[in-house]
């Protein structure tokens, strides 16, 4: 049997839910989110940084214009490599069965609209990228702790619920 972390976890029932995600325990699944991402895209970036340097120790006193247009497009491939994997790894997992990414399994936390169920992954894609104005001064994120449901901006932009399961 091929069991995975995520998989050992049943699907959460609306009845699971005890309260709200408090904005520490939703901070500590963002860092071990963090970690995970980091871990990852690091392992995948060791390819893009080894051409990185091949084509910084191939640029001598005066490169050409191929020679700075490949170095552009390799900091641009790593540029989207972490905005692709960050996106994919928070909307799959958040809008899957198990309706979270793996910090947030973590932290015993699920992700559902103002339902209760599960969000589609466009409403996840929408929620991910809504944290990038969430990120402005932090102030986003920072809503969760003086609003009644313990929003972000993201999640009430998304119509995202966070909450605590049992």
């Amino acid at each position: 049997m091929n069991e995975t972390i995520l998989d050992a976890i049943q699907e959460p029932a609306v009845s699971n839910f005890v309260d709200y995600g408090s904005f520490l325990r939703r901070f500590a699944a963002m860092f071990i989110d963090g970690i995970i991402l980091q871990f990852g895209i690091g392992i995948i970036s060791t390819f893009f940084t080894s051409s990185m340097v091949n084509s910084f120790g191939n640029l001598g006193p005066n490169p050409d214009f191929d020679q700075l247009l490949q170095v552009y497009y390799g900091f641009i491939s790593f540029f989207s490599l972490t905005v692709v994997a960050g996106w994919l790894y928070s909307a799959l997992l958040e809008s899957s069965k198990h309706q979270a990414t793996i910090g947030k399994v973590a932290m015993k936390l699920v992700v559902t609209d103002l339902e209760g169920k599960r969000i589609s992954f466009g409403k996840a894609t929408g929620r991910h990228f809504a944290k990038l104005l969430s990120s402005i001064f932090f102030i986003g994120y920072l809503m969760a702790l003086f609003t009644s449901r313990n929003q972000g901006l993201h999640d009430k932009l998304a119509g995202a619920l966070i909450y605590k399961t049992k």
